[in-house]
């Protein structure tokens, strides 16, 4: 249920390198691989997740523009960044709110851009069809949202906080609580993605998919930080999470790029 995390050396892996498929045996260590803490089992769903051909050459590279989205200003509202009111209802939950700044690495702004989050429910269920977890679908909460930045490169999401879930990946594998985030750029094909997680989780220490970011400080600047005054009183928390494009302080993205 969760889009792949930067690539692994696959290479490696069909090398025999490091043991791909199966579960490892109660209590044996798991595999070692480069970027990877040993003892840390790898996310065996990057196999089914990349190429097995080489790219084939387009005349006009640019024509993907042509059939993608279209999107802008007069296209999204202000009602789809909060995800608690798209019902009649209440969603069940702990009610929060994520805000921060798209920059680049010189802290300049990124304005109008895209910016996509969806998520588990509270219960840790995604609204779709092959989520199989045994948790309940909440008939308030779809778990879609999007926003444009503002002049000051902000966007804002009120929403729920999702719950784990188990994801099969190993023995007892569960993910720990995250957004998914998509940006867009001024283009289709210029969509970055990447996931936000909360602080003080206790599974992030045994997450394959946090734990394949081998830098230790790019991991961290995928937790949001809790921030008092982003907290709505009576209402909802408030966490803050800047996103960074480029540079040394680059948030990292799911294409294996910082």
């Amino acid at each position: 249920m969760t889009p792949h995390p930067p690539y692994e050396d696959l290479s490696a892996r069909r090398r025999g390198a490091v043991p791909g498929g199966g579960r490892a045996a109660p209590g044996a260590a798991a595999p070692s691989r480069p970027g990877t803490p040993h003892g840390v089992p790898p996310y065996r769903g990057a196999l089914l997740r990349h190429p097995h051909h080489s790219a084939v050459p387009v005349r006009d590279p640019e024509a993907v523009e042509l059939t993608g989205p279209v999107f802008g200003v007069a296209d999204v509202t202000d009602f789809e960044r909060d995800l608690t009111r798209q019902h009649t209802g209440e969603p069940l939950g702990e009610r929060i709110t994520v805000s921060g700044r798209l920059t680049d690495h010189h802290g300049r702004p990124l304005r109008g851009q895209l910016v996509e989050m969806w998520q588990a429910n509270a219960s840790g269920r995604y609204v779709h069809r092959r989520d199989g977890h045994a948790a309940p679908l909440d008939p308030n909460f779809t778990g879609f949202g999007r926003c444009l930045t503002d002049d000051d490169g902000a966007y804002s999401f009120t929403t729920i906080r999702p719950g784990a879930y188990p994801w099969r990946n190993h023995d007892n594998a569960w993910r720990p609580a995250h957004l998914h985030f998509s940006l867009f750029g001024r283009a289709f094909a210029q969509r970055l993605v990447t996931q936000m997680y909360f602080p003080a989780d206790p599974l992030l220490a045994y997450d394959p998919v946090f734990l394949s970011i081998p830098d230790e400080a790019a991991r961290a600047r995928l937790v949001a930080a809790y921030d008092h005054g982003l907290t709505v009183p009576e209402w909802a928390l408030g966490y803050r999470w800047d996103i960074v494009l480029d540079g040394p302080s680059a948030t990292r993205f799911e294409d294996g790029a910082a």
